[in-house]
């Protein structure tokens, strides 16, 4: 029998994995040939960082490797510790190697981007040394938060969220746990209700097992053992949304929904788009990169896509959530649905680049405004005449062959020759 306060421990710091073959997910790291088991089993542990989203085992990881090649872990406070104290530490970990023969104690650091210039350089001689073996754990991107010093003295692993399949057997294991688990309370459910489970979590074990301990006991205060999907989504209505907009993912999300855009899916845009909104993005935020996403990715092929986005991006402001997400749904799924072209991206892109390579022409005398010689456009019938307006002919404009656009190439075509061919 479970002691009472063992009790009070939440189920998902009961159900850590004690071992490598209880940890759920990660196959690319941990998996039977992977290089990082491989590595564990023979007792290597390399300064590293455990990059990935919350409730992914990045924590656990690190009491693993202790674990499995019997080390000493030393933990440390990114946020509060001070260099004197990671000195202390420095100290105490070649103390330690000392009387392990020469084995080097791990020193844990979550969140470790937390590090200012200061601590990094107290561990950066002991990291290089092998005095100790610094594993650090990071929600944020490493690459963009810690220091290029230390990052090239370390290995990066990033661990991903669970699949459902990962998250179901989780649950399936702690409700058949009588040691640590939840077995005791002899809960009765099926696959379909572990796998609603599972997709509520947003790939999140440690939101997983903290649901699943909330809905096994409200079962079990109303006197039952069956735990029933229809019970689930009455109970547990909200689904745990994986999105932080000062993360990876705000950067992450909004690069699929322009992509979904871009690639003509509106099913995946407003899916996208309603991550977005279900994790709090400001509109404004989405709105700009509809304004971009008009003009560069459908461009003349439609050219009522800008007004479209610019339209949807008045009238959220006017209105406001969450009534502005039926606007956005709208300008996301026409621009989404609209013919695509990228023709004006091109065309001021190769324009700047001859500028900036030194293509700087001089404005053609008659065009000046003291200038002679211009002929008036309009007083032609075509409202067109055959007129120099560069110094030197370049070429940048292409037009592409659908919606809009298709009529702006057959116009110029009759009035430039240059527009007859499409090569440069």
């Amino acid at each position: 029998m479970i002691s009472s306060r063992r009790w009070e421990a939440p189920l998902a710091e009961r159900m850590r994995p004690r071992i490598l073959d209880e940890f759920s997910g990660q196959e690319h790291l941990l998996g039977k040939d992977a290089p990082l088991r491989k590595n564990l089993e023979s007792s290597v542990v390399p300064s590293c960082i455990l990059y990935g989203p919350p409730g992914v085992g990045k924590t656990t990881l690190v009491r693993l490797m202790a674990a499995i090649t019997s080390r000493e872990i030393l933990e440390i406070n990114a946020v509060s510790a001070k260099v004197a104290e990671l000195r202390d530490l420095v100290k105490e970990a070649e103390n330690l190697k000392t009387l392990q023969s020469g084995r080097s104690a791990i020193a844990f650091v979550d969140e470790i981007y937390h590090f200012n210039r200061s601590q990094q350089n107290a561990l950066l001689p002991s990291v290089e040394k092998g005095d100790i073996i610094l594993v650090g754990t990071t929600t944020e991107n490493p690459w963009f938060e810690i220091n290029k010093t230390l990052l090239s003295r370390m290995v990066v692993f990033q661990l991903n969220p669970l699949s459902e399949t990962d998250l179901s057997e989780l649950l399936r294991r702690a409700l058949g746990d009588d040691e640590r688990g939840l077995g005791q309370l002899g809960i009765q459910t099926d696959d379909d209700a572990l796998r609603t489970l599972a997709s509520m979590a947003g790939g999140d074990a440690r939101q997983a097992l903290t649901r699943l301990e909330f809905i096994c006991s409200a079962v079990a205060a109303r006197g039952g053992s069956a735990l029933t999907r229809e019970f689930i989504l009455e109970t547990l209505p909200l689904a745990a949304v994986r999105y932080d907009k000062s993360s990876d993912d705000h950067y992450a999300v909004i690069s699929a929904l322009i992509k979904s855009i871009r690639g003509s899916d509106p099913d995946a845009a407003v899916y996208w788009l309603a991550r977005l909104l279900s994790g709090g993005e400001d509109v404004r935020f989405i709105c700009r990169r509809l304004l971009i996403s008009a003009a560069e990715d459908i461009g003349l092929a439609d050219p009522q896509a800008l007004v479209v986005a610019s339209a949807a991006t008045q009238a959220v402001e006017m209105t406001g959530m969450p009534e502005a997400r039926i606007i956005l749904s709208e300008a996301v799924l026409y621009l989404a649905a609209a013919p695509k072209s990228n023709s004006a991206y091109l065309a001021v892109s190769a324009a700047m680049k001859g500028v900036e390579s030194g293509d700087l022409q001089s404005v053609p005398f008659h065009l000046r405004p003291d200038g002679s010689g211009y002929i008036y456009p309009h007083d032609d019938p075509r409202h067109w005449v055959p007129q120099q307006y560069m110094t030197e002919q370049k070429r940048f404009y292409f037009p592409g062959d659908l919606g809009s656009e298709r009529s702006i190439g057959e116009r110029l075509r009759k009035f430039w020759r240059r527009f007859s061919t499409h090569s440069e």
